[in-house]
């Protein structure tokens, strides 16, 4: 028969006391949002079905399980409205080139509950950069990889935003815009 040390029983009882520790907190792995029940399914549209913006929240949605189903009147709604990259000149050279360039990454999106209302958000991420005029083609390199970062990060702010949305809904404190009605056929053949 085997005995218990006293040092295995305490490191049990502190992994124990740990892990009841942190899930009692609400402590969840980074990037794994608990997004609301009500959109579980969503629609996503975009100014640009193809942009790569679109594919990275795709992928963002697709990897918190949350369904992606066809654009419906009664199905909530994530519209991607546009994404700009803005630069600013931060310090120069002697020769009054660019040294240092501050990269602006923006992106609005609209999102659209049945019943509830619509939302427009705007995400921004800023990253700088140093520029050498020597080096010409290996920065163009550099800053496209510095806003497909920012874009990447955008799309995971937007799941962000997605998962706050519940707790903003039930306190009132986001206020949601009225769902524009179409106007049906007989309305309009009546005026």
């Amino acid at each position: 028969m085997k005995r218990i040390s006293v040092k295995s029983t305490l490191q049990t009882a502190f992994l124990l006391l740990t892990v009841s520790a942190l899930s009692a907190c609400g402590f969840h792995l980074r990037g794994n949002y608990l997004v609301p029940q009500e959109i579980s399914s969503i629609s996503l549209t975009s100014f640009d079905q193809f942009s790569q913006l679109t594919r990275d929240v795709d992928a963002q949605l697709r990897l918190n399980d949350i369904e992606l189903v066809p654009p419906s009147a009664s199905i909530p709604n994530l519209h991607l409205v546009n994404e700009s990259v803005g630069e600013r000149t931060l310090s120069l050279y002697q020769n009054s080139k660019a040294a240092e360039i501050e990269l602006t990454y923006t992106t609005s999106y609209r999102v659209t509950i049945p019943d509830v209302g619509s939302k427009t958000f705007t995400t921004n991420a800023t990253r700088n950069y140093l520029d050498n005029p020597r080096a010409a083609l290996a920065k163009s390199v550099e800053r496209d990889l510095i806003v497909d970062e920012m874009r990447k990060q955008t799309a995971t702010q937007i799941m962000r935003q997605l998962a706050r949305l519940k707790a903003e809904i039930d306190s009132g404190f986001t206020q949601f815009d009225p769902i524009e009605e179409q106007p049906s056929a007989a309305n309009s053949a009546n005026q």
